[in-house]
């Protein structure tokens, strides 16, 4: 096995190599974290820094002992099974030493959707006209309509927006996929504006489409950074960016969309995917439209 200092090179080599495979900066982040929490939780043990079945159990064990939600875990798990699988096909080992590893058991909880009256607040909460708020305004309108995920978001070009045609195309989807996903007037209005304040920032000639205030860019943490802070103004409890992705997809179902069309602006290829995120208001649709059915007049 590698020595504790070749593996930090070694890591170095893996993160250009998810670089070369176009994974998103969201993905890299997540693998790495993996590796880097269990060499730490080596040093606290004062063992080797080894990916090895049993330190690897260790380390995921105290994660969930810490209080770690068991989604956390299998998270960093999988980062450091895609460490190790690299290592062995780059012939860096020997063998992968996790190969059948299982993953902790996931818990499938339902996440609520924002109700209309949060939704409301919230882009209410980025009313004001500083560039921050503009930029805001547009994300949450974008991500609310769109059902975009935060790192495909944070990654938009310039570019990639249509306006005219009502498009923002998703270049870097999970896995790979690009997809075109359409939008409505009130979310091409609030791009437009952004847009056009965006024309005269420090950081205009970036080909990407978000930018910090001053002469900063804007990067995935700062995305979550910004709306989480818009969710605790407006006063919206256990808020995270990817409740907006719930809310569109239990939004457009409710007001009437197909499933197989939801399943291409999200960016689906699995069904049980759409179950997940739209199971929580699913009695409420049915009842809606149960009504509208009236199958009771017999």
């Amino acid at each position: 096995m590698p020595t504790d200092i070749e593996y930090s090179a070694l890591l170095e080599s893996w993160v250009l190599a998810l670089r070369a495979e176009r994974k998103s900066p969201a993905t890299i982040k997540s693998y790495t974290d993996g590796v880097r929490g269990l060499f730490a939780w080596c040093d606290e043990q004062g063992a080797a820094r080894e990916p090895t079945r049993a330190s690897v159990n260790g380390y995921i064990a105290a994660l969930l002992d810490s209080g770690k939600q068991p989604a956390t875990a299998r998270s960093r798990q999988l980062g450091i099974r895609r460490f190790t699988r690299w290592l062995a096909d780059e012939g860096e080992i020997e063998a992968d030493p996790l190969v059948g590893l299982k993953p902790p058991k996931l818990d499938a909880p339902i996440v609520e959707p924002l109700s209309d009256a949060e939704l409301k607040a919230l882009i209410q909460a980025c009313a004001g006209k500083e560039f921050r708020d503009i930029r805001d305004t547009a994300i949450v309108r974008l991500m609310a309509e769109t059902g975009i995920r935060a790192g495909e978001c944070a990654v938009i070009a310039l570019d990639d927006l249509d306006l005219m045609a009502g498009t923002v195309v998703v270049r870097r989807g999970k896995g790979g996929k690009g997809r075109v996903v359409p939008i409505g007037p009130q979310t091409v209005q609030a791009l437009d504006r952004y847009r056009r304040r965006r024309a005269g920032h420090a950081l205009a000639g970036l080909p990407s489409l978000w930018l910090g205030e001053r002469k900063r860019g804007f990067t995935y943490d700062a995305l979550h950074k910004a709306l989480e802070g818009r969710a605790k103004a407006a006063g919206i409890a256990g808020f995270h960016p990817h409740k907006l992705r719930h809310t569109a997809a239990h939004r457009w179902l409710a007001a009437g969309g197909s499933e197989g069309g939801l399943m291409a602006v999200a960016g689906w290829t699995r069904p049980d995917m759409l179950q997940r995120y739209t199971k929580a208001r699913a009695a409420e649709r049915a009842a809606v439209e149960s009504r509208s059915l009236n199958l009771g007049d017999i």
